[in-house]
């Protein structure tokens, strides 16, 4: 629902910068009296981000704003904000679409928007442009963004994979340009990676009306907590397999380490939580695409919390905690989901139940798994 009082703002992301540029042009044709604003990061590297505004007849204005910290995303955080408050004040507009530049996540500029545009900004959706014959090849991608020209900062590690992932997973609608080259494998493959996603055409009219059907910043960052993640479900469609991989025995932190590289490299995508023997008390992130993954702490499992503080957890993490939850283990489990063409399913399945405690090791008990070899110490507890 457009707000009468407020600018209402679209968020417009994705690596695909072709399909993107396409998406921005046709909601400026459709949504009378839009501006786009773009923070282009190209020549960031030169100490500089170029911002522009432009309608559907070109550019209204355009602009030089300093880097902040040697960080291209930093500056666009401390532009946009102003810069669409600006727009807000110059009097009546149909929408504000923010074009994010091509590795600029969606959730950072969203969040932003939400906590800083009190009464005068109102987010109504977010967007990403996707170019179906292109989800592959991207998410196959393990170079560094840097090695692309696409770090947003020097320290920049992610990598385009990873990247591209969380451009698709985030937005609850992807705008699909066309492409003759796209087929059924892409956009099976498309599907099963967020299901939930509203799909729509490029070219349709309904995608004006979904630029403003409304977003929730907190449902979408609760949507892609390991913890209470929307994660998608099994499936087997035109030659692309989602495994759902569900647990409730706590891995042997050796066999499994000895194992990461055959897992991450297994499948296109993979994500979900899980949970180390010598670790009890810590859901454990994983998250691959290109080849590279990523394992890092997510907080407790709240079975590991006392009682008082479950008040303090949100209702939606302890719905997720209630799904999973077992009557000695409480809401410690495993839960991977595995997405790829040609995907090895018994093959995967086969190496993971490998990498769980034996029933000998399950036997003796927490305080003997707390002895196990840690080898994730190294990356999950680095040295200072």
């Amino acid at each position: 629902m457009r707000s009468a009082t407020r600018l209402p703002v679209v968020i417009v992301g994705g690596l695909h910068s072709e399909a993107r540029r396409e998406v921005v042009e046709r909601l400026l044709r459709t949504v009378p009296g839009s501006v786009a604003l773009h923070h282009d990061l190209t020549d960031a590297a030169e100490g500089t981000v170029r911002r522009t505004v432009r309608n559907a007849s070109g550019e209204l204005s355009g602009a030089d704003t300093p880097l902040v910290d040697d960080c291209a995303c930093c500056a666009l955080r401390e532009d946009l904000v102003p810069e669409l408050r600006r727009l807000a004040d110059a009097g009546p507009a149909g929408s504000a679409i923010v074009e994010l530049w091509d590795s600029v996540e969606p959730r950072t500029m969203a969040e932003v928007v939400v906590a800083h545009g009190g009464d005068v900004l109102e987010l109504t959706n977010v967007i990403t442009a996707v170019d179906p014959a292109l989800v592959l090849p991207y998410l196959g991608n393990g170079d560094d963004l840097a090695e692309a020209g696409l770090a947003a900062a020097a320290n920049d590690r992610r990598t385009v994979g990873d990247t591209w992932a969380r451009q698709l997973e985030y937005a609850p609608v992807l705008a699909l340009v066309d492409n003759e080259a796209a087929d059924d494998e892409d956009r099976a493959l498309l599907a099963q990676l967020h299901p939930t996603a509203r799909h729509v055409p490029a070219g349709s009219p309904e995608l004006a009306r979904l630029a403003f059907a409304g977003f929730d910043v907190e449902s979408a960052a609760a949507a892609q907590h390991p913890a209470c993640a929307l994660l998608p479900q099994e499936a087997d469609e035109a030659g692309v397999t989602t495994l759902v991989w569900h647990r409730s025995r706590p891995f042997h932190p050796e066999r499994l380490y000895r194992a990461l590289e055959d897992l991450c490299c297994a499948a296109a995508r993979s994500r979900g939580r899980f949970w180390l023997a010598d670790r009890p008390d810590t859901l454990l992130a994983w998250d691959a695409a290109g080849g590279a993954l990523c394992v890092e702490s997510a907080g407790p499992w709240l079975a590991s919390l006392p009682d008082a503080a479950w008040d303090l957890v949100p209702p939606v993490r302890r719905a997720a905690a209630a799904l999973d939850w077992h009557p000695e283990h409480g809401d410690r489990c495993q839960h991977l989901v595995f997405t790829s063409p040609a995907l090895d399913r018994d093959g995967v399945v086969r190496v993971l139940d490998s990498c769980l405690l034996t029933d000998a090791e399950y036997a003796e008990g927490p305080e003997a798994w707390k002895r196990l070899p840690a080898p994730f110490d190294s990356f999950l507890d680095p040295v200072p």
